[in-house]
């Protein structure tokens, strides 16, 4: 079974810088980690090579930078690493960025199953996975926290959908996007990262994709646009409510209207 998981380089902190003309966060590599939910999705995708032989391969879009989080892939267990960079495809909303990743993973060939984190810490949509099965054409399972069995054609999980769980069977090729579980992540092997040392990961600029139409990634591939954007103001002004408890909702109904808030 051949099998991609998708990573991302994710600030490691708040204290994040941004681009003041295009409204994006300043990827420069530094004080960051991988995105939690794509450890998660790492450590499905090697339970299942555990089940049944198969490759992993691991692929991020981003700076050159982040070939780090490729080779931490790598030293949990992924097989290979592949890094979509370009200056064409920087500014991408979540259309362009699950567009380019899909070509990224075309590039690399054919693959029976496609694993992402549900969401990432920066951005928050967990709308690219969809987006992603859309533009990939494969059938599509989100919330995924457990195998239960995968079959020569198929795969059987279990969703967490908050209140309920489900059991799902979908077939071959398939992506599913992984919610945090019982599972907890690997840690980046010393065993591996010795042996790895010298691993090459594989850089994909545009001009390796099969479709070279600039109006499709980056800024100019995005239907939706930021406006504006900025760090949050830290706020330390309190209230402090010390009458009768009977009172307090009747207190706050004030302050929020004296607020505008309702």
């Amino acid at each position: 079974m051949k099998i991609c998981v998708c990573v991302k380089q994710v600030p490691a902190s708040s204290n994040v810088k941004i681009n003041p003309k295009t409204g994006t966060l300043v990827r420069d590599g530094n004080n960051t980690k991988m995105n939690p939910y794509d450890l998660y999705a790492i450590e499905l995708a090697l339970k299942v090579k555990e089940q049944q032989e198969s490759t992993v391969k691991a692929i991020t879009m981003g700076p050159p930078a982040a070939t780090e989080i490729l080779h931490e892939a790598i030293w949990m267990g992924c097989d290979d690493g592949y890094l979509l960079t370009d200056r064409k495809f920087a500014g991408a909303d979540v259309v362009a960025t699950a567009y380019t990743i899909s070509q990224g993973i075309k590039y690399m060939g054919k693959f029976d199953l496609v694993v992402c984190g549900k969401q990432t810490t920066d951005g928050d949509t967990a709308q690219v996975g969809a987006e992603l099965a859309h533009f990939l054409k494969m059938s599509y399972v989100c919330y995924v926290d457990q195998i239960i069995e995968v079959k020569e054609k198929s795969i059987v999980v279990r969703t967490n959908n908050d209140k309920t769980y489900d059991i799902v069977e979908v077939n071959f090729p398939c992506l599913i996007t992984v919610e945090k579980s019982n599972d907890t992540p690997r840690l980046p092997s010393y065993k591996r990262s010795v042996k790895y040392s010298d691993h090459q990961i594989h850089t994909v600029t545009f001009d390796k994709l099969f479709d070279t139409d600039e109006s499709k990634y980056g800024l100019k591939g995005s239907p939706t646009q930021v406006e504006r954007m900025f760090n949050p103001m830290k706020d330390d002004n309190k209230v402090m409510l010390n009458e009768e408890e009977s009172s307090y909702a009747n207190q706050i109904k004030e302050i929020l209207k004296d607020r505008k808030y309702i």
